[in-house]
């Protein structure tokens, strides 16, 4: 059985990966603005509403760490933020309300779970496709892909310097998933992958990937994107 905390649980791939580690006995803190009841209900399930955009809340995490697990065995960043506009209409603010989840948000949460993780703890990020280096890229993304290539930069550098704490940190650079935030972004998308299916591979990852992978970036796709 592992601690286990997962961001982004309020829907889509995050919702079904708290399930999926819940179900198998694992114990979930499941961080996510929205709390479904499904999740709150479950016996293995904490859940913790807090807004990855102001790291003022993580405190909540940190707290709930110190007093309830005090040892963490993975986290899985899965929050995303994501606005498509064409490159001319984007403001600052924009590239800021992005940045703030997918990059400060995800940097920011591993700081307060440092102390916490073992040796052999996995620290997993998701990131998409369009931040990978020569990948193709899609107009109007230009702040969401941006922001997915720089965490792909702290997941590397953080991989390195935790190594001889034998924390590792990997990257899974999803593509196209069929997620109520591709929809919302995309209407009428039709990805080749379901949110389940793709937390499927996400659980196995996390929990078998650190025996192969540091510091790397893993393309999870068949499709472009």
């Amino acid at each position: 059985m592992k601690n286990i905390i997962i961001t982004g649980t309020s829907r889509g791939i995050g919702f079904e990966l708290a399930l999926q580690f819940a179900n198998a006995g694992h114990q979930v803190l499941a961080i996510s603005r929205k709390i479904p009841q499904e999740l709150v209900v479950h016996k293995n399930i904490n859940c913790l509403s807090v807004d990855l955009a102001n790291e003022s809340d993580l405190v909540k995490v940190e707290d709930f760490l110190a007093s309830k697990w005090k040892q963490l065995d993975a986290v899985i960043h899965n929050a995303g933020s994501l606005v498509n506009k064409p490159f001319e209409q984007l403001t600052q603010a924009d590239f800021e309300n992005v940045y703030k989840v997918n990059v400060f948000g995800v940097a920011n949460l591993t700081r307060v779970c440092i102390p916490f993780l073992q040796k052999g703890s996995h620290v997993v990020t998701i990131s998409s496709i369009g931040g990978v280096r020569g990948s193709l890229k899609f107009p109007g993304l230009a702040a969401y892909s941006s922001s997915k290539g720089a965490v792909i930069a702290l997941s590397e550098l953080l991989a390195e310097e935790y190594k001889e704490h034998g924390i590792a940190f990997n990257v899974l650079a999803l593509g196209a998933v069929q997620t109520e935030m591709l929809e919302e972004a995309f209407p009428g998308y039709q990805a080749p992958i379901s949110a389940e299916g793709m937390a499927n591979y996400i659980f196995d990852f996390t929990l078998n990937g650190n025996k192969y992978f540091n510091g790397k970036v893993l393309e999870v796709s068949t499709t472009n994107p």
